[in-house]
């Protein structure tokens, strides 16, 4: 090959974060390693794609372990003409699915190549989808064979991968309110984006090992201040660290699932692309650090506290900070956006 050129290979965690989209329908929260290639995550480089890489790390770690050593090239049956799945559908099966993108991977002399980067529509590569989407750019990786393997080796094992995915806080979720049915509503929803919760009258009962378990503590906005320091107290006797805690915004689930996803976030601030979220006046504004699909959802209770959504904003924005109008979303009684990327989620309310 003609590239002499090499480009750095690691490994970092990742997260797709779970929520619930304006239909109601519920999003898998996947927890993966992705591709660091050159310092830059590898998935930054598209912006329209909603995919994890095939190193998952919330699959039993065999799993991991067998798609690291096809990413060596250590497969017994390895794939049709060397193209491996580097993104795939969050919510499949694993298998090559419309919108996920492949390159073939090879040896050359000491090194390992990626490259012919493109989209799968099934089980099926269409090379002209990259070029078409503006990935123009996306290849090809010369890659030391020693850095390459020693970043993959490390999960060639049957225990989690410890060193290189560093665990995130407990994703299990406290929850207290005035509100039984809203409640059990928000229970519900959270199980279905893969948050376990706990709703209990107080922690009187719970046993310190069941309060370490916790993450996060969400709080109803009739709460009195008194039991909420009652709780945080226990959960800090109990020896529970870096619990996050929050006020819900209102009895709105999708807005209380969108809070709880953001407190469960581990993904470091410089790792972020949906980095900030604010309203003045008519307007939103939205802080991206690198170019990425974005949804803006408005959710609001109007005087007489029925629920509406309407979808603001659904598009690929570029690095930067941009303004989208409101509408009349604010006009009458409350109303809280959710913004949403592949990478994380952000919710704030409106604001006069």
């Amino acid at each position: 090959m003609s590239s002499a050129r090499y480009a750095t290979f690691a490994l970092a965690p990742a997260v797709r974060p779970g929520g619930i989209a304006p239909d109601g329908a519920a999003r898998a929260h996947r927890t993966f390693l992705d591709f660091v290639v050159d310092g830059r995550p590898l998935l930054f480089r598209f912006a329209d794609l909603d995919a994890v890489s095939p190193l998952a790390t919330d699959v039993p770690p065999e799993l991991l372990s067998t798609s690291a050593r096809a990413l060596l090239l250590d497969a017994d049956t390895p794939p049709a003409a060397g193209r491996h799945v580097i993104y795939g559908s969050p919510d499949g099966d694993g298998r090559p699915a419309r919108g996920a993108v492949s390159a073939v991977i090879e040896r050359d002399g000491d090194d390992v190549v990626w490259r012919d980067f493109v989209r799968q529509t099934g089980d099926c590569a269409d090379p002209t989808r990259l070029d078409a989407d503006g990935h123009k750019d996306v290849g090809p990786y010369r890659f030391r064979a020693t850095e390459y393997r020693a970043a993959l080796e490390g999960l060639l094992t049957t225990a989690e991968p410890a060193a290189t995915a560093t665990p995130a806080r407990g994703r299990r979720v406290l929850l207290f309110g005035a509100r039984p049915a809203v409640l059990q509503e928000l229970a519900s929803a959270l199980g279905s984006v893969g948050i376990a919760t706990g709703v209990v009258s107080d922690t009187k009962d719970l046993t310190d090992q069941e309060l370490r378990g916790y993450g996060v503590v969400t709080f109803g906005r009739a709460v009195p201040e008194a039991f909420r320091r009652q709780v945080l107290d226990d959960l800090a006797r109990a020896g529970a660290v870096d619990v996050a805690s929050f006020e819900g915004f209102a009895p709105v689930t999708p807005v209380l699932v969108a809070q709880t996803v953001d407190a469960l976030d581990p993904t470091p601030p410089e790792r972020r692309r949906l980095t900030a979220l604010s309203t003045a006046g008519a307007d939103a504004t939205v802080e991206i650090a690198s170019a990425v699909r974005v949804q803006l959802v408005a959710h609001r209770l109007d005087p007489l506290h029925r629920k509406h959504t309407k979808v603001l904003f659904d598009g690929v924005l570029e690095a930067g900070t941009h303004r989208i109008p409101l509408g009349t979303e604010a006009e009458q009684g409350e109303t809280f956006l959710v913004a949403r990327t592949t990478g994380g989620e952000l919710v704030v309310p409106v604001l006069p």
